[in-house]
């Protein structure tokens, strides 16, 4: 049977769950289950600390995994990404004392305080800076008032928590992280590995797209599939009403709202959105 590993807490494992459940595998039901056998899909899921996901995967223990972005660089496995699956976002940043206009070309010689000291000294010897990294499990922020370093790297969302401990972001981001499966040969998957792929592509499809459905005057129908020209291209079929078709069209979900203000004014009626819960494309 195929093994995959799943976070087993922390801010992806109730996400990853959700979208296997979507993607029709079976999902343990008691937290403290370790590990849940889905037979009728081939597939044993095996629950774990997040971190150690891709140590496990890249040694061949177990043929894929979800697990962070950032984890995986950080962990330095042999193990690669082969889907994002869109949940988990974060950004990796550096932050220092507040006041001070900070470049990235400063931390050269410095001391970075991080809970990732693998992903900072990725970027480090990617960028060809040298600088101290101190490796700390919790409480980042507090780690240049308390004088064990003078800047950090981590997480950051909103950006609150760096305000109140006195710190600045500064620089591009070193990373931006999500949710994504891996495996440890992605140049050639078992059958059933190539099926959750797949299954789990289409759930995140599924996920960013709606269908749009709307009548529109013929004369005006180029004009709409410009603004809806869907995946390969709209579906357009005719209606009684013979100077009028029928348009359905995929489109990001993101946009539905801007696409239908426009298709309104285009003289576009009966705009309806359908949820999609599946497609293989």
């Amino acid at each position: 049977m195929l093994k995959i590993a799943v976070p087993n807490k922390g801010s992806l494992a109730d996400s990853a769950i959700a979208i296997l459940k979507e993607a029709g595998y079976r999902q343990r039901v008691d937290s403290r289950d370790l590990i849940l056998a889905d037979p009728d899909n081939g597939v044993e899921f095996y629950y774990l600390r997040p971190r150690d996901i891709a140590l496990y995967v890249g040694t061949g223990e177990l043929e894929a995994g979800i697990t962070g972005r950032d984890l995986l660089i950080d962990s330095g496995a042999k193990a690669s990404e082969i889907l994002p699956l869109d949940f988990g976002g974060s950004t990796f940043r550096f932050a220092g004392p507040a006041g001070k206009n900070w470049q990235v070309k400063d931390i050269a010689g410095k001391k970075i305080a991080t809970a990732y000291p693998g992903l900072v000294s990725d970027y480090l010897e990617r960028n060809h800076l040298k600088a101290d990294v101190v490796r700390l499990d919790g409480a980042v922020e507090s780690s240049v008032r308390l004088g064990v370093a003078d800047v950090i790297a981590d997480v950051v969302s909103t950006g609150n928590t760096l305000k109140q401990a006195g710190l600045a972001i500064f620089g591009d981001a070193i990373l931006q992280s999500e949710a994504i499966l891996i495996s440890r040969d992605v140049t050639k998957l078992p059958a059933e590995l190539e099926i959750l792929l797949r299954r789990l592509q289409g759930v995140v499809t599924a996920r960013q797209y709606v269908l749009l459905d709307y009548d529109i005057p013929k004369v005006s129908v180029d004009k709409a599939c410009l603004i809806t020209p869907g995946l390969e291209s709209p579906t357009i079929s005719p209606l009684q009403r013979l100077d009028w078709v029928a348009v359905r069209a995929m489109v990001l979900r993101k946009d539905t709202n801007r696409l239908m203000d426009e298709l309104w004014a285009l003289g576009a009626r009966g705009i309806l959105v359908t949820d999609i819960h599946a497609c293989r494309l």
